[in-house]
């Protein structure tokens, strides 16, 4: 990793290398075209921003390499000019039959994270609602640090717990390094037009402590 590494809010001149490091991250080239592996990657980065009141993007020798959301549940809106930019990236990929297809996958993910968080039957203050790295940075801190941030934030906001969905497809074990903890998970199969795989979704959940002004993790 570059040793010019700076955290900060994100920035729409970010895309292009944040929506890299989501399709890189969830691999969507394995199972659908380039074209629509870009727009699922848009679609995912789109929706995270509508589903966050923090943001704090790693940048690498002015690249972005790296971004973590929170989300405050309680004091959250979603601005007219990120709705449109959602709206937009789903007209995208559903005016293609590859699209259209995938985007299922998009709904059966909804539902099944919609399933787990009601099986904890907690009502949460705060949800860590994205959080990526470029392949080529992580293993060296920097995923630890982005993390502290969402800690931090909540800390401000008097959040006490907060929770994560992952899944198999990614590096989900690096959250249990972190102190979170596995509260649910759901086996299924996800179909696609070029693979079925077997999957296993997770929700996690993240307790502060209460005294002092930081937590370290």
């Amino acid at each position: 990793m570059s040793e010019h590494l700076i955290l900060r809010e994100f920035q729409k001149s970010d895309r292009p290398a944040l929506e890299n490091v989501v399709r890189e991250t969830w691999q969507y080239d394995r199972f659908c075209s380039p074209k629509t592996a870009a727009k699922m990657a848009r679609l995912y980065l789109d929706s995270c921003l509508c589903n966050q009141t923090f943001t704090r993007v790693a940048e690498a020798d002015g690249v972005p390499v790296g971004i973590i959301m929170g989300k405050d549940i309680r004091n959250h809106t979603c601005p007219l000019s990120l709705r449109l930019s959602w709206l937009y990236s789903v007209i995208g990929l559903l005016i293609t039959q590859e699209g259209r297809k995938i985007s299922k996958v998009f709904d059966c993910v909804q539902d099944i994270n919609t399933e787990l968080i009601s099986r904890c039957k907690k009502d949460y203050q705060g949800e860590l609602a994205f959080f990526a790295i470029s392949e080529k940075c992580r293993g060296k801190g920097l995923g630890r640090k982005l993390f502290q941030s969402v800690v931090d934030y909540m800390h401000t906001q008097k959040i006490s717990e907060f929770y994560l969905f992952t899944d198999t497809s990614c590096n989900y074990p690096f959250y249990e390094h972190l102190g979170m903890h596995r509260c649910g998970e759901k086996k299924q199969v996800i179909h696609t037009h070029k693979e079925d795989g077997n999957m296993t979704f997770f929700i996690y959940e993240y307790q502060l402590h209460t005294e002092g002004k930081s937590v370290s993790v």
